[in-house]
């Protein structure tokens, strides 16, 4: 039998989204969202991935740019994973 990994994965809420987020699977919540997932403007995810996460006015981050390729996937799944406070999701 295989060894096998539970893995839970909280994210981003999909009904609270920055207005600045372009269209698309990838998102950033909304600072206003008042459950714990709102962005922080901690610059972790524009950062490491400019040229898809940017930052409003406050420093908060929205999608710029979806990401297309494996390659630009897997670096915006990293910045996913590495924010604090989950304010990063995907739709599908």
């Amino acid at each position: 039998m295989a060894n096998e990994v539970l893995s839970l994965s909280i994210m981003a809420n999909a009904k609270l989204k920055h207005k600045l987020n372009v269209p698309g699977a990838w998102f950033t919540t909304d600072p206003d969202d008042d459950s714990g997932e709102g962005c922080i403007a901690c610059n972790v995810c524009y950062a490491g991935a400019p040229e898809f996460y940017k930052e409003d006015e406050n420093g908060n981050a929205f999608v710029a740019k979806q990401p297309q390729t494996p390659a630009e996937i897997t670096l915006c799944q990293e910045q996913m994973d590495a924010c604090p406070v989950e304010s990063i999701g995907k739709n599908g």
